[in-house]
């Protein structure tokens, strides 16, 4: 999957492990941020790389502290230990008016289970 497929399915809120990889290896021409809203401990230990730490606990001052002034149409994509956080977290920037938001679907979890 490409950056701009993913963009132009406005339906869509997650993406699989396979998508994200290829989106990784894209990220120099198209780029996005990558957001894991774990914890400092969970991050610590289990990481994809090149991403944002914004835990989920503190979610609402970190976006506002982190994300301030970012372009509100750049493309995030939000991962977790196993998905549910980073739906959450997607949900609350949405409403934040970050559209082109996204969750790894299973988390980092689902993405060490395929190998990538």
């Amino acid at each position: 999957m490409t950056l701009r497929e993913l963009l132009a399915d406005e339906g869509r809120w997650e993406l699989d492990p396979a998508d994200l990889r290829d989106l990784l290896q894209e990220r120099a021409t198209a780029p996005f941020t990558l957001i894991d809203c774990r914890e400092e401990e969970e991050h610590a230990s289990w990481r994809i790389g090149g991403e944002v730490l914004l835990p989920l606990s503190d979610f609402p001052a970190q976006v506002n502290l982190r994300l301030q002034g970012e372009d509100s149409v750049a493309p995030m994509i939000v991962y977790c230990h196993h998905g549910m956080r980073s739906l959450q977290a997607v949900q609350y920037l949405r409403a934040k008016g970050f559209e082109k938001t996204y969750s790894l679907r299973g988390g980092i979890e689902a993405w060490s289970n395929s190998h990538l």
